[in-house]
């Protein structure tokens, strides 16, 4: 799903972007209600960027990587932790690249989310490139989601990958 926010981009830079876990689902610009299988995954367009919301029979989850005043927890390149029943990997990747190589990695990224039954994307106005995107799947017992975040003015995009082992019962994991 492809839409357009009605509000001006809040994070301007890469390097803004921080990392969460566990907070309360905070205001969002667009969001997407998935289920996949025993779990609802929600993906949620913040105006600073993104949240994932998960509830399962093993226990929820909640993810935010967004520009967060008064956060000291800077974006990670690699988190592995146990949370609860969960097994919670998450990796970040900023990524810079050339002016043209920038638009059209961003369209790119833009049209496999839009296509994507499980995939939420908020362009910001002013810049077509501009924009925050989210891919959710389940595999098995887990369930991934990727995300994008583009700063056309930096011509960088941060790309984020997360893997949350359910461990519940319907799966037969442990």
């Amino acid at each position: 799903m492809l839409t357009t926010i009605q509000t001006s981009f809040i994070d301007t830079r890469a390097n803004d972007l921080a990392w969460a876990l566990g907070r309360e689902p905070l205001p969002s610009l667009a969001t997407l209600d998935l289920q996949l299988t025993e779990t609802t995954v929600q993906l949620r367009v913040l105006g600073a960027s993104h949240q994932v919301l998960l509830e399962s029979s093993a226990g929820s989850c909640s993810e935010t990587v967004a520009c967060m005043p008064g956060s000291n927890t800077p974006l990670p390149l690699g988190v592995s932790k146990r949370l609860g029943n969960f097994e919670y990997e998450f990796a970040a990747r900023v990524e810079s690249l050339s002016a043209g190589s920038f638009a059209g990695r961003a369209q790119e990224l833009l049209a496999l989310v839009a296509e994507h039954p499980h995939g939420l994307a908020g362009v910001f106005p002013g810049d077509p490139n501009a924009f925050t995107a989210l891919l959710a799947q389940r595999q098995g017992p887990q369930v991934h989601w990727r995300t994008w975040h583009a700063y056309p003015q930096e011509r960088r995009l941060v790309a984020t990958r997360t893997r949350l082992g359910l461990g519940d019962s319907q799966s037969g994991a442990r």
